[in-house]
C-alpha cells in the first residue's frame, strides 16, 4: 500500500489548513486510515482516525472540536481539516493505514505510512 500526502504549510495561529492523503495498492476492503504527527524531539502522536466501512471518527483530545477527519470512498483519500490552529500543532503530519475496522493510537500498529508533510503554526 502506498500513501501520498499533500497539503500543509505555514499558517498563523487561529488559521486553517487542510491535508489530504491518497491510498493506492491495497488489496483488502476493511481498513482504517488516520493521521499522526511528530514534533521535533517528540514521539509520534496520534491525531485522528476514521474507519472506512462505517466512517466512525476518533480524535485525540487536544484536537477535538478543531480538526475534522473525513474520507472520499471512491478516491481512497482521507482528509484532515485543521481549524483554529495553535503553535503547538506545529509538527510533521503523516497519514497511516491499517487493515481492520478498529483504530489504534500507537504508530507501530499501522503497518502502512506515508511521507510526512510539515505544518508550521506561527504565533
Amino acid at each position: 500500500v502506498q500513501l501520498q500526502a499533500s497539503g500543509g504549510g505555514l499558517v498563523q495561529a487561529g488559521g486553517s489548513l487542510g491535508l489530504s492523503c491518497a491510498a493506492s495498492g491495497r488489496t483488502f476492503s476493511i481498513f482504517t486510515m488516520g493521521w499522526f504527527r511528530q514534533a521535533p524531539g517528540k514521539e509520534p502522536e496520534f491525531v485522528a482516525a476514521i474507519t472506512w466501512e462505517h466512517g466512525i471518527r476518533y480524535y485525540t483530545d487536544s484536537v477535538k472540536g478543531r480538526f475534522t477527519i473525513s474520507r472520499h470512498d471512491a478516491k481512497d483519500t482521507v482528509y484532515l481539516q485543521m481549524d483554529r490552529l495553535k503553535p503547538e500543532d506545529t509538527a510533521v503530519y503523516y497519514c497511516v493505514l491499517r487493515e481492520g475496522r478498529t483504530y489504534r493510537t500507537r504508530r507501530d500498529e499501522y503497518p502502512y505510512g506515508g511521507q510526512g508533510t510539515l505544518v508550521t503554526v506561527s504565533s
